[in-house]
């Protein structure tokens, strides 16, 4: 491949069309021949379609990509998307999506979200959206800087870690093209580069794009990272109007327990996390138990100030602040200042769902995954999965390469997560994921692999909370939020619930993961952080006038919801294109079906009642519940005839 310095002042191809709150281009980067391309944006009817983010991402991916290519294959594209707020004065509005086809799941769509200033940084470079596709014969990085573009050598930074890399590559700009302004980094590490299951690509060093395996697809292009810097303004439709809802939007944000609220009371120190520890949501130990005291006890020590101290980090436009950075400053990991993003799957991934909970050595484990550049739900679960195995006598020390794998110890986990990302001994067989690597090691294995659909939920014990775990059972692109049900931490009043669904029942489930899970996708589709509308009244009124003032678009309340609707119904056609059928959506760890051992949940398991809450949720949906396929008139409604004509001649 030849590597070329590229300015992109001019040169289209494809469609030209001026949409404000857009930039109205996106970059194709080919890697076979190292060509880069300006492109215009598909047609304003499929823009107020798709808007943006997963939606648009996912329609220029399924355009492009036909059935039959496989994740790994040069073909295979990577489809890195803003939305029409990112980079705007919206709260938070630095939502930045890459689509792929799934690592793990290989019908379905990989989607992950990161956050940080990636997104904003690409759209103010003058970019949308960014289409790879090919494959470097050598690992390079690209490099955008407003009109300049430039493919750029990257073997010198080949095996290093995320954070390393970013630093590095961010130095090196600076120094050779004088650029003051901020440079966003977003990079693959060790895990990505040797193609692991859930390999993932991390920015800003506390966000990462983590789901789908997008990481390990940006490995086998030989692509280590994606710098952007710029400085222009996102063009407005009515920049006025667009100002006074900004206020009233982030006047609302805190106005109720919406999940904005949980985030900020969180930081100032008020016990919300009670409510995790009331409903035993925290996954221990291969979810073999439900006892996790040890969390609260860490949490309430840290929180105390006694072991750990903590700052938060914002991203770009962030009046919540979930990141944060904390220096631990007790114990045998004294002085390692660790960068997390929001929420507690990491520390659960690399740390509680292997027994450990000193807090030193808990953010060690989360560091060493995120530099690894490994989504802790997916590799966290495999080496879970060998634990157990350990306990239970499927694997000996002979098997391990000598390691203990014994709840608890830290030692052997980072080994083995070393060992996992180098392909080396058992941890090649765990890389391949956690349900294959179960099928290897045999016998009871399969009993005790936490995952659905072979990949890795979004980690916390949803074993008490049915709504949750019904939605990343459906969920189109492999288990992720696409809607949290109502029964966690907000209710959603715009969608006609003032309190949350408690608790292990099905009565109205399916219906309220309907409801959320389209709601959530339209706000994945906008390109600001779902945070800013997570239960906060009034959001399905304003965030569409907010895209409308930008755009110019006409969309009411009703028109959101039936985008978040119509992109479910895209997702779920494309995956019966490449071979979905019904009984995928039972391809579900035993451990999800057995009860809790205590807790809130202890004694009752969702196992009666699982089909019939997916077949009561295909009817919602209009799907036929024989094939899982959306039925044609579903797909005519919302717009989608050529998928109709595809998964029905």
């Amino acid at each position: 491949m030849c590597i070329r310095q590229v300015s992109l002042r001019a040169g289209y191809s494809g469609w030209r069309l001026s949409v404000k709150g857009y930039q109205n281009r996106l970059l194709r980067v080919d890697l076979d021949s190292g060509s880069l391309k300006n492109e215009g944006l598909p047609p304003k009817d499929v823009l107020k379609k798709f808007i943006g983010g997963t939606g648009l991402a996912e329609w220029v991916y399924c355009r492009e990509v036909k059935p039959g290519v496989r994740p790994f294959d040069s073909e295979n594209r990577l489809v890195f998307m803003t939305g029409p707020l990112t980079g705007t004065a919206a709260p938070c509005p630095n939502n930045c999506v890459c689509v792929t086809l799934n690592v793990e799941v290989n019908y379905a769509f990989g989607v992950a979200h990161s956050h940080g200033f990636f997104g904003a940084g690409l759209k103010r470079a003058g970019y949308d959206g960014i289409i790879v596709h090919g494959a470097s014969e050598k690992p390079v990085y690209l490099w955008i800087d407003n009109d300049h573009i430039e493919l750029k050598d990257a073997m010198k930074f080949w095996g290093m870690d995320t954070h390393e890399t970013a630093r590095a590559i961010e130095k090196t700009l600076k120094e050779d093209s004088k650029v003051k302004s901020r440079i966003s980094v977003a990079a693959i590490g060790q895990g990505g580069e040797n193609m692991c299951a859930g390999g993932m690509i991390a920015n800003d060093e506390h966000h990462n794009f983590s789901k789908g395996g997008v990481g390990s697809v940006m490995g086998s292009k030989k692509l280590k990272a994606i710098a952007v810097t710029g400085d222009r303004k996102v063009p407005l439709h009515d920049e006025e109007k667009f100002m006074q809802m900004m206020k009233n939007w982030r006047e609302n944000l805190f106005e109720q327990p919406s999940f904005a609220w949980w985030v900020r009371e969180w930081y100032k120190g008020a016990d919300v996390i009670d409510w995790k520890k009331e409903h035993s949501l925290i996954a221990v130990k291969n979810l073999s138990t439900a006892n996790d005291k040890g969390w609260h006890s860490m949490m309430a020590e840290m929180r105390a100030g006694k072991t750990a101290k903590v700052a938060v980090v914002p991203c770009y436009g962030c009046p919540i602040g979930c990141s944060y950075k904390i220096e631990i400053t007790d114990g045998p990991y004294k002085g390692l200042v660790a960068t997390p993003s929001g929420g507690g799957e990491g520390i659960e991934g690399a740390a509680a769902i292997v027994g450990v909970w000193e807090a030193g050595a808990v953010f060690h484990l989360m560091e060493l995954y995120d530099r690894y550049g490994l989504d802790s739900s997916t590799a966290g679960c495999a080496l879970s999965l060998a634990f157990e195995c350990y306990e239970k006598g499927l694997l000996t020390k002979e098997d391990t390469g000598g390691l203990e794998l014994t709840w608890g110890n830290v030692e052997a986990a980072e080994k083995l997560l070393e060992m996992y990302v180098k392909k080396e001994g058992l941890g090649r067989i765990l890389a391949m994921g956690i349900k294959r690597a179960a099928e290897v090691i045999g016998r009871d294995a399969l009993k005790y692999a936490v995952h659905i659909k072979g990949m890795g939920i979004n980690l916390h014990d949803w074993r008490p909370v049915w709504g949750i775990l019904l939605s990343q059972i459906v969920a189109g692109a492999g288990p992720r939020w696409e809607g949290d049900g109502i029964d966690s931490w907000a209710p959603e009043t715009d969608l006609g619930y003032t309190k949350i669904l408690y608790g292990p029942a099905h009565e109205g489930k399916a219906k309220a993961v309907k409801l959320t899970a389209s709601k959530k996708l339209w706000e994945d589709c906008t390109g600001s952080c779902w945070f800013t509308a997570w239960g906060v009244k009034g959001s399905l009124d304003f965030i569409p006038k907010a895209v409308n003032y930008a755009t110019g678009f006409d969309l009411s309340p009703e028109d959101a919801m039936t985008v978040g609707e119509r992109i479910l119904n895209f997702e779920r056609a494309f995956s019966v294109e490449r071979g979905f059928t019904v009984e995928d959506d039972f391809d579900i760890g035993p451990r999800f079906l057995e009860p809790p051992d205590m807790g809130y949940g202890a004694g009752k398991t969702i196992a009666p009642y699982l089909r019939g809450m997916v077949m009561e949720y295909y009817r919602l949906m209009g799907w036929d519940e024989r094939t899982g396929k959306p039925w044609r008139s579903t797909l005519n409604r919302l717009g989608l005839q050529q998928m109709a004509d595809s998964i029905w001649r």
